[in-house]
């Protein structure tokens, strides 16, 4: 892997003073899930038309940050992962449906894509749907939970979309960002045979939940009942791991000073994306005509991806079969994650269009979080139906799994092995060769990876786990 020589990696995790960040993400106590979405700069169009496909100045802007933040648009991401060839070959998400699951939603959420799509040239989705749960209340674009959410919102929407332009997208908008609101949200998706593809892309502290006692308790139960029944419908539900890397928090909200894991992210039964940051472009700069540069983990002094091991689950079987002795040690007999990753930087994140502001804040955002992973992996998770003739992939780990056991996976991602998902003041874990607990199998090269997961994958229902 070829990292930038600019780049220096010690900077990385000491804290960012360019531009301006709206934590929408973070761990929260037990009760209320936060979102992973992480706002950063308002950027600005470039003057002149440059011999380049790039729109804004950050597109093209150096990775020392003399010019602030770096940012991609869809040409970069494409290229970076692999997608470019798989849309001109017709493999653009036709026929699928991704279904994203929010709380509150956003009043522009589909102007917003369209302002997005008619500056990079994208065509509109040939479907758009926002179902608001009932007892749902108007936006209120003084509140900033729901406007933290409204922004998780297009974030997904529009980036499912650049991934996979021709595929379906329908937003479930729970009341609001409650356990029980969001998980009646994921419900009524599944209940209601919306789609074989989920995204969710929010969490909250394992640890709280579980010292929250019986009602903690009883809704990760309940959760785990529905992303079973997901699993066994064959929908490849996609989660992010959380934007504070191995920290969190116990039930009063104190950090605490060991790795605390997130839930969702901790599930068995999902497929779990942590966070890289992604240099694309020249060994100097960003550029959507250059080339594949390298990845770290996430740590940029706005956030750090997620990562570590459930103090809740019980390893499941397509770790236990599928990875090494060495793992095994790691894991110590208990769920690991995330299972694989994705550009997660806000030094180096994606474009998004917010509508729903004041008249002079509405504009194009840089982004970042795992936030941006888990809908991209949804969009790639239709690509894959598509490619597999329409049949759904289903659960996207008990494949990817065993393409590492059959000894085919290696080459088919970028396997992260710079940097570690120490944050908060909590020693986190390092990237390694291979799987591991900041990026798990490593980001994807869509093209042939989708192909053999097509080929080669198994999918299962889960009915023999123990």
């Amino acid at each position: 892997m070829r990292i930038p020589e600019s780049f220096e990696l010690s900077r990385f995790g000491l804290g960012l003073l360019v531009g301006t960040c709206l934590l929408a993400g973070g761990d929260a106590v037990a009760g209320p899930f936060s979102s992973t979405a992480i706002r950063g700069d308002k950027v600005t169009v470039m003057a002149g038309k440059p011999d380049s496909t790039a729109i804004f100045t950050c597109e093209l802007a150096p990775f020392d940050e003399s010019q602030g933040l770096w940012c991609y648009g869809p040409d970069a991401i494409r290229k970076a992962y692999g997608v470019y060839q798989l849309i001109n070959d017709g493999i653009d998400g036709k026929g699928e449906t991704i279904v994203l699951i929010e709380a509150f939603g956003s009043p522009t959420a589909f102007a917003d894509l369209q302002e997005f799509d008619a500056v990079y040239g994208l065509p509109d989705p040939p479907s758009f749907k926002i179902i608001h749960m009932p007892g749902s209340t108007p936006f209120d674009v003084t509140n900033g939970n729901q406007v933290g959410w409204a922004e998780e919102t297009s974030l997904d929407v529009q980036w499912s979309h650049v991934i996979a332009p021709a595929a379906h997208i329908v937003v479930v908008a729970a009341v609001d960002n409650s356990d029980a609101n969001l998980l009646a949200a994921q419900n009524y998706a599944i209940d209601h045979k919306l789609g074989h593809i989920m995204s969710e892309s929010y969490g909250q502290s394992e640890l709280a939940l579980l010292q929250e006692g019986k009602t903690g308790k009883q809704y990760i139960n309940d959760a785990e009942a529905s992303y079973k029944r997901a699993r066994q419908a064959h929908i490849s539900v996609l989660v992010s791991a959380g934007d504070d890397g191995a920290s969190g928090v116990d039930l009063a909200g104190n950090l605490q000073p060991f790795p605390v894991p997130d839930y969702p992210a901790s599930s068995p039964q999902v497929t779990t994306v942590g966070g890289t940051n992604l240099f694309f472009g020249t060994a100097t700069n960003a550029d959507p005509n250059g080339t594949y540069q390298g990845e770290i983990v996430w740590n940029d002094g706005f956030g750090a991806g997620g990562g570590g091991v459930s103090i809740r689950f019980n390893e499941p079987n397509f770790q236990q079969d599928n990875l090494g002795p060495k793992k095994q040690k790691e894991l110590m007999g208990h769920r690991g994650y995330p299972d694989i990753a994705y550009n997660a930087g806000v030094v180096g994140g994606v474009i998004v269009f917010l509508g729903f502001l004041p008249p002079a804040d509405v504009g194009f955002y840089i982004f970042g979080g795992t936030s941006a992973g888990a809908p991209q992996w949804a969009g790639m998770a239709a690509l894959g139906n598509q490619l597999n003739h329409g049949q759904p992939l289903g659960f996207l780990n008990s494949r990817i799994y065993s393409l590492h056991s059959l000894g085919i996976l290696q080459g088919l991602t970028h396997d992260v092995t710079i940097g570690n998902n120490s944050d908060n003041g909590v020693t986190g874990f390092d990237a390694t060769k291979g799987w591991d607990l900041t990026t798990g199998f490593g980001t994807p090269n869509f093209g042939e990876l989708l192909s053999l997961l097509c080929k080669y994958g198994k999918d299962d229902d889960g009915s023999s786990d123990p």
